[in-house]
């Protein structure tokens, strides 16, 4: 009997009208992760200013948010990998736009810092959204999709720089925050639309619900399914060297290992993907990219949080009048409107 797997499915169908409202659904959740990242420029000053808090609380204001993101961005994936791609995005939505919008309402200092962290874990839930998307892209057209959907990064900082630019003249930190948790909440309304990854589907042995999402998909794209039955993995003959599925060369569990009586879990799954990318052959590689994301991500969100912080202290520096404040305002907002839009140029 002949079968195809998930990639020879994505393949025939191609890059099509589904695609691209799955790519708007992914790209506003990091549309809202970046706006919450960004709004740490503008949001230690002014609670500072507010509350009268030493400059050591100002810097864990933006410390529990990172720590927060660093404990959702281990989880999250474990959970994904456990009880769906979808709960990730269901509760990672659930708590930047709810906890978000409660933050606006802080009575104190603490309570904010608590509500704070607990968006951080949320937001660390935002990688998901980029694996959600890229499992329904065609592997020839993966890395072009990677790369584009990260755009959307830079779309959410803008977007943050100039809601601060508008609103902060007019109003407070408090509408700011409030405006900032928009996003996701328009993702909740979409929510029951969004399908289950067939590659998830498949990894889980449910190729029966697989397969509904795939012939979704085509009808959106009004294109046909390979013919034969939906596998995770094929075993390809030996003479057919010069083609082979991108699913042979994932570290992720195989659907031959997916039985009714032996079943992988995620934190054992998780634990063999770490094991093999710290293996001999893949050691180099790994902490290579390791180090380089690592010195990317130092940069960026170093620049980022330091434009607040030297606009803050020019502003201690020179004289207290109120016009010469506001023209520091209006300086922060277009240094970090310009940081952001520069991002993307890459």
């Amino acid at each position: 009997m002949e079968t195809y797997t998930t990639d020879d499915a994505l393949t025939a169908m191609g890059f099509g009208k589904f695609h691209a409202l799955v790519l708007a659904y992914a790209g506003m959740g990091l549309v809202a992760e970046a706006m919450e990242v960004m709004l740490l420029s503008f949001l230690g000053p002014l609670v500072r200013e507010e509350w009268n808090i030493s400059a050591q609380d100002e810097s864990l204001l933006s410390s529990v948010v990172f720590a927060g993101m660093l404990i959702g961005a281990c989880t999250w994936g474990f959970v994904s990998d456990r009880y769906g791609r979808r709960t990730v995005l269901l509760f990672s939505t659930l708590l930047i736009s709810g906890l978000g919008f409660l933050s606006a309402l802080s009575p104190n200092y603490l309570c904010l810092v608590a509500l704070r962290f607990f968006v951080g874990i949320g937001a660390g839930g935002g990688h998901v959204f980029s694996s959600w998307f890229l499992e329904f892209v065609p592997a020839e057209n993966r890395g072009t999709w990677m790369v584009s959907f990260f755009l959307f990064w830079t779309i959410g900082t803008v977007l943050e720089a100039s809601l601060a630019w508008v609103v902060l003249s007019a109003l407070n930190w408090r509408w700011l925050m409030a405006l900032t948790a928009l996003p996701c909440f328009l993702l909740l309304p979409f929510f029951g639309l969004t399908p289950e990854s067939p590659r998830y589907l498949c990894a889980r042995n449910r190729i029966s619900d697989a397969t509904l999402v795939l012939e979704r998909i085509a009808n959106a794209n009004q294109a046909g399914l390979p013919l034969g039955v939906l596998t995770y993995h094929r075993e390809t003959k030996a003479d057919h060297t010069t083609h082979t599925s991108e699913d042979e060369h994932l570290i992720a569990v195989r659907e031959k290992d997916c039985t009714v009586m032996d079943t992988v879990t995620s934190k054992s799954g998780g634990i063999a993907a770490l094991r093999k990318l710290l293996s001999r052959n893949l050691r180099r590689s790994t902490l290579l990219l390791w180090f380089v994301y690592f010195a990317a991500s130092f940069a960026y969100y170093g620049l980022v949080l330091l434009t607040s912080q030297l606009s803050d202290a020019n502003r201690i520096c020179n004289s207290g009048l109120i016009f010469e404040v506001q023209q520091k305002d209006a300086n922060l907002y277009k240094d970090t409107f310009i940081t952001s839009l520069a991002g993307s140029i890459q």
